[in-house]
């Protein structure tokens, strides 16, 4: 069975999430689409927090966030206690939030990568597992609860 994925942006990530969404779904994951639904003028943590919370409920397994610099997703999302949201601008990165942080959402800067790579970028995440061991440790560490 596929990993359920949720997806959200703002207005700078919509296309990049249209093209995130159409992608994922191509490679045959299930997606839940938090919007927006138009590239108009919003408010990041409007779907931000839809998206961490669906995690955190166990609806959706992981997540993926566009906005601009993908700053704003990031720090909403990170105010949930279960979320670790990544900042990923390389292909690497997402590996190792995924294998080493064990990051839940991947966060992408629409404004400073391309398409291409944000894909890759995303793939990596989705299909990249948590290594366990010490990092388990230091990921318990996280929670402030």
């Amino acid at each position: 069975m596929s990993k359920k994925i949720a997806i959200g942006s703002d207005h700078a990530g919509f296309e990049y999430k249209t093209a995130l969404l159409e992608f994922l779904k191509s490679e045959g994951y299930e997606v839940a689409d938090f919007g927006p639904a138009t590239g108009d003028s919003v408010d990041y943590p409007d779907f931000a927090h839809p998206v961490a919370s669906s995690i955190e409920a166990a609806e959706n397994e992981l997540g993926v966030l566009i906005c601009g610099s993908a700053n704003g997703v990031a720090i909403t999302a990170n105010k949930h206690q279960g979320i670790r949201a990544a900042i990923a601008w390389q292909n690497e990165i997402s590996a190792l939030a995924r294998q080493h942080n064990n990051a839940n959402i991947v966060c992408i800067p629409a404004r400073f990568i391309d398409i291409e790579l944000a894909k890759k970028i995303v793939k990596t995440f989705v299909t990249t597992e948590f290594e366990g061991g010490r990092h388990a440790t230091r990921v318990n560490k996280i929670a402030c609860a």
